[in-house]
């Protein structure tokens, strides 16, 4: 089944120094740009992560420092990526929980000011593991009845994504809608203001802490209350796009962003 797109949709696939959103950098991204009328564009870029790439991630994904040492950083590719991807939403394996965030952080260190918040997000690991429970070479045999070669590299993951994609939708066509908005609310666990889950919105629809001792506690009252509790996080290991939201809701809170 062909999906029913309203926008553009950017599948991709990053492939990085490691897995931590604050600290690793990506190495290769891949994006497959699929057109409400059908056509799809791909195109694969390695980049210079500025950092050692440890050998337990080179093992994954095949890539090393002699293979990215000319190659451009992501600051400068960002500008000409977010143009790429501006006015699409976005589709990934495990990207709302990993490769969302981290593309988010490495746009705010190149200081290009992606929204992020007006994507739709589609994450086809999700909606897979609350139908069948399995990994994306066993999704892609699954669904699409072949082997995934050349597993864990960023073309080959990006392109077997779209295509399990569009193989969930026949299989459960009765379940799942041919459309963006019902696909990202449906891939979505949680109710994130930030892409890795340090602030959620409760029932209320409120802004809350998801982690720590302020755990479940209105962000505002805690930024009223515990005057040194914001300064703590600026300072802290938490992801910059966390941070910025942060901000924005002091900010908002203090009456200087309407």
């Amino acid at each position: 089944m062909e999906l029913n797109l309203a926008n553009p949709i950017v599948f991709f696939d990053l492939e990085t120094t490691g897995i931590n959103i604050v600290k690793d950098r990506v190495v290769e991204i891949s994006v497959l740009k699929v057109m409400p009328n059908g056509k799809e564009e791909q195109k694969t870029i390695r980049v210079n992560p500025g950092m050692h790439i440890p050998e337990e991630a080179s093992k994954v994904h095949g890539i090393y420092d002699e293979d990215v040492k000319d190659c451009p950083t992501f600051k400068g590719i960002a500008k000409e990526l977010a143009k790429y991807i501006e006015g699409c939403d976005l589709g990934g394996f495990n990207s709302n929980r990993f490769d969302i965030p981290l593309l988010a952080e490495e746009f705010l260190r190149a200081e290009v000011d992606f929204d992020m918040s007006k994507r739709k997000f589609v994450d086809v690991q999700t909606i897979f593991h609350k139908m069948e429970q399995r990994t994306l070479s066993a999704a892609y045999r699954f669904y699409c009845d072949k082997n995934l070669e050349d597993a864990h590299t960023a073309a080959a993951d990006t392109m077997a994504t779209y295509e399990v994609l569009k193989a969930q939708l026949d299989r459960y066509g009765d379940q799942l809608e041919n459309n963006v908005d019902f696909l990202s609310k449906f891939s979505s666990q949680n109710r994130n203001v930030d892409f890795a889950g340090f602030i959620v919105l409760n029932d209320k629809g409120e802004e809350v802490f998801n982690f720590g001792k302020n755990k479940g506690m209105s962000v505002a009252k805690v930024l009223r209350e515990q005057l040194g509790y914001y300064d703590w996080m600026l300072k802290s290991e938490f992801p910059l796009y966390t941070k910025k939201v942060l901000t924005q809701i002091k900010l908002r809170e203090s009456g200087h962003l309407k």
